[in-house]
């Protein structure tokens, strides 16, 4: 591991405080990368998200993808996570904060927009940004892939429900295009040009051209993760300072939600005896959230500038430190004596 990405945590710190700094400088500057947007889906953000995956997808071989159904109990964690224990467990953590720890301090109309928020965050399990923490923590890509996959699928029938029954509405629209162009962003077309890349790089010099090709690009994958931090917080910086109170109050009961969903998905892990480089993606899919879609729903239902939206956005900005400090977690144990699972399976 190259000093880069070494001290990934420190430039990512250094990225957050970049990006506050800037938005709050450069406003207009931030403001029409901000509107480069089609379906609620930020295409200069899809770059660098495609930056920092595209690595990941070279290295996934579909003769190795057909094996994944020997070895179910990964997908069965991360469905059993996502969609039977997480959107109810966020749910329950808002209505404690806001409804009862916190409602000395907020109104009672805030606190049931910053709920509903939270409940469309935890109904939005992550698509694009899993493969990052896959490939920082030396996940298989042929099962991350298909557990990705299955997740979207489930997504495309189970979200609207749950989060219609948690927010107790019933006329809740998903946004297809939000949805469908995600996916297909974020998982098809770089899966394609993998698998294009792959072949070319093998038809050349066979795997060890495709694992030299990857590490040339591994660098600027975590140049684009930077990149996406600084974009991120460049947006909200003007938020961050506003209202910091607010988006401290959020924070808490995310952080709690996000650690807990974690060690939820680790102790699975532990006793479905998971290898590693199956049960780290698996913990991760469920702790990571979709925030393009929980936040473009937030916004169709309760507005723009709603505390439902806010919320959303608060789970964007926690989430990439607080994935980080997760992956640096997993990769210590891997490296330790009492690894999270047992060793790789290839």
């Amino acid at each position: 591991m190259g000093l880069f990405e070494r001290y990934l945590s420190v430039w990512v710190g250094l990225g957050i405080l970049a990006g506050v700094g800037l938005g709050l400088l450069t406003p207009a500057t931030f403001a029409a990368i901000a509107a480069v947007e089609f379906a609620h889906v930020n295409l200069i953000v899809a770059v660098l998200i495609w930056v920092m995956i595209y690595p990941m997808m070279i290295q996934i071989d579909f003769a190795a993808v057909r094996d994944v159904g020997k070895k179910p109990q990964g997908l069965l964690l991360t469905v059993v996570i996502n969609w039977l224990i997480k959107p109810f467990t966020m749910a329950a953590l808002g209505v404690l904060f806001f409804r009862h720890l916190f409602a000395g301090w907020v109104d009672p109309q805030s606190a049931s927009e910053y709920i509903a928020g939270m409940i469309l965050l935890g109904v939005a399990p992550c698509t694009a940004m899993v493969f990052v923490w896959s490939q920082l923590t030396k996940g298989d890509p042929n099962y991350t892939l298909v557990q990705v996959s299955v997740n979207d699928l489930i997504m495309v029938v189970a979200f609207a429900p749950i989060a219609a029954f948690l927010l107790g509405v019933t006329d809740l629209t998903v946004p297809w295009q939000t949805l469908l162009l995600s996916t297909v962003l974020y998982v098809v077309l770089p899966l394609v040009a993998g698998v294009l890349t792959r072949r070319a790089w093998l038809a050349r010099g066979g795997e060890a051209a495709v694992g030299a090709f990857v590490k040339r690009l591994k660098p600027w994958s975590v140049v684009g993760l930077i990149a996406t931090v600084v974009l991120l917080f460049g947006f909200q910086a003007e938020t961050i300072v506003a209202q910091p109170a607010v988006i401290g109050l959020i924070a808490i009961p995310l952080l709690i939600q996000t650690y807990g969903i974690f060690a939820i998905g680790c102790l699975g892990a532990r006793w479905l005896k998971l290898p590693h480089d199956i049960a780290a993606p698996a913990c991760l899919i469920g702790t990571s959230n979709f925030f393009e879609l929980a936040v473009a729903v937030a916004i169709s239902l309760f507005g723009l500038h709603s505390g439902a939206a806010l919320a959303t956005v608060v789970g964007v900005l926690v989430e990439v430190p607080v994935m980080l400090s997760l992956v640096a977690f997993l990769n210590r144990r891997q490296r330790g004596p009492a690894p999270l699972g047992a060793t790789p399976s290839h």
